[in-house]
Formats: C-alpha cells, structure tokens, sequence
C-alpha cells in the first residue's frame, strides 16, 4: 500500500485564465465604444487688463445681479426683459461704450447669460465682468 501512496502525485489544479481575458478585453472594448465624449461648451471671457491711463470722462453702465435674480441698472432695479432699452435710452442720452456686469456669487447662470445676450446685442460695446 505505501508504494502506491507515493506513486500518487500531488497535482496543483489549475484554472484556464484565457477565456477570462478574452471577457476582459471584450468589456473594455465595448466599453470604450459606447462611451461619448462630449466637449463642453461654455462662455469665453476676456478679461481685461487694469490700465488707469484710460479716459474716467466717459460713464459706464452699472448692472448687477442678486443672487435672487434681481437686476439693477446703475443702483435703479428692471426686469431682465426692460435691459435692451435701458441701455438704448443711457447710449442715447451719454457717450458711453462700456459695461460692466456684476453677478452675485450665487446667480443662476441663466440670469448671467440673459443679461450678457442683451448687451451684446449692442454692437461696438465692451462688456466686463467685474465681482
């Protein structure tokens, strides 16, 4: 009995692991492909430089944002919708070609961008953004 006992040999069992990687790599490839790569978009902003030779004759147009979404056009409140002809009526009666818009912290970008689409849709004006 003890001849057989040594004739007997202690095999390892050992697992395949090729299917495994091919699993893998299918995964990740499917992966790969269903993914989308979205580039956001988003609002360029230059900012401009601070320069104090710069003429302080001309006034400039004043609009700030609450963080509730209340406007104000130089300390006076309007409604997002009245900024197109309160700027009209400030480039009609001054010779101002400057604004400077400032959002709260925590406005809702939608105000920001309402507010930013009526200025630029004046031509020729220089729209900062200040804090």
């Amino acid at each position: 009995m003890s001849a057989r006992k040594s004739r007997i040999e202690n095999t390892a069992a050992e697992a395949d692991m090729t299917p495994m990687l091919d699993i893998v790599f299918i995964l990740l490839i499917f992966f790969i492909v269903t993914t989308s790569f979205v580039k956001e978009e988003g609002i360029m902003v230059n900012r401009p430089k601070m320069n104090k030779s710069q003429n302080q004759s001309a006034p400039a147009m004043l609009i700030k944002i609450s963080d509730t979404g209340i406007v104000t056009f130089n300390g006076k409140p309007v409604d997002i919708e009245r900024v197109p002809a309160r700027i009209e009526n400030f480039i009609a009666t001054n010779d101002s070609s400057s604004v400077i818009v400032i959002p709260s912290y925590d406005t809702r970008h939608e105000d920001v961008v309402s507010v930013l689409d009526s200025v630029k849709a004046f031509g020729g004006l220089t729209i900062s953004i200040g804090k």
